[in-house]
């Protein structure tokens, strides 16, 4: 119930998934299992590259960052979720449904920038082999990770700011964790420019890298066209596969959630979407890259039989 605005309000409500608590305790089993798997799976990732020598290459070493993103992306909202399955309705503090916010933009918008950097490795490995080890030093990756996170930290900040800083007149989220849409749904008055302020920033961090992907593609689909031999071409097509497959399910879910304006909105169908690029997308990211990918595959059976020994 709107009661006019909640200037002095210091706690939320998420209410998650009250309208099927029946299947609380299927969800909780399924989204734990779900996230230990990740954390597995993309800890294994990043620890074997970091100790496999033949793996410390630029390709590499973004795999490596985008499965700690992973990680900490998932960490943010699955406490809160599993929280929320267990108790029913989450009281959350607005300093911390704050930081939630900040957090997960954060790590979804550097993680939408890291893939756009992983397309420009492709790019340079495959277009200009002769000059990819001058071009992706050692510094020049350090570099675009740097501008991923500055990225993540502008947009989150900007985000969170302007939506904590504006009267809410309402307390109860209808989400399961402090998704920017929901709380649109709080805020007095006209929510017009906040809808701009959220598609505006949504174009500068989905859709921007990913017209970069797009145009890196195209000069690497291109070259690859164009080679002679056709072992080098499905060579070059199996190091891209993967990537592709990575950028098609987070930015498929992502753009679909936020490039939309809000009489679209429906909270069952946004919940599905959030549990799609928050939750399942970690997961498969891993799984997708050492599957499709004979170097960590064959990096992660070396590992396997060592710990095996060991044990």
């Amino acid at each position: 119930m709107i009661l006019g605005n909640l200037s002095g309000l210091n706690e939320f409500r998420l209410l998650g998934f009250s309208d099927i608590s029946h299947l609380h305790p299927l969800l909780f089993v399924v989204l734990l299992s779900l996230y230990v798997l990740t954390l597995v799976a993309n800890t294994a990732i990043a620890f074997t590259i970091n100790t496999d020598n033949s793996l410390h290459t630029p390709m590499y070493f973004f795999l490596t960052q985008l499965s700690c993103l992973d990680i900490c992306y998932l960490s943010v909202i699955i406490p809160t979720i599993l929280e929320n399955l267990l108790v029913g309705t989450v009281s959350i503090s607005k300093t911390r449904c704050a930081m939630q916010m900040f957090f997960f933009l954060f790590f979804g918008v550097a993680e939408c920038f890291l893939l756009a950097a992983m397309s420009l490795d492709r790019y340079f490995a495959i277009c200009h082999p002769l000059h990819y080890t001058v071009i992706m030093s050692s510094r020049v990756c350090r570099s675009l990770l740097a501008g991923t996170y500055i990225c993540g930290t502008a947009v989150g900040l900007i985000h969170t700011l302007i939506t904590f800083s504006s009267p809410l007149c309402g307390s109860a989220i209808n989400h399961f964790f402090c998704e920017i849409q929901p709380l649109l749904e709080l805020l007095c008055g006209s929510t017009f420019p906040s809808e701009i302020q959220v598609i505006v920033v949504a174009v500068f961090a989905i859709l921007s890298p990913f017209l970069l992907i797009i145009y890196s593609y195209i000069r690497i689909i291109s070259t690859i066209l164009h080679m002679a031999s056709a072992e080098r071409q499905q060579k070059a097509f199996s190091t891209c596969s993967s990537h592709l497959l990575v950028v098609t399910l987070f930015y498929g879910t992502a753009g679909s959630m936020y490039l939309r304006p809000k009489y679209s909105y429906r909270a069952a169908v946004d919940k599905f979407l959030s549990l799609s690029y928050s939750v399942v997308t970690p997961l498969l990211n891993p799984i997708i890259y050492s599957l499709r990918n004979k170097e960590v595959k064959g990096a992660l059976k070396k590992k396997w039989k060592k710990a095996k020994l060991v044990w």
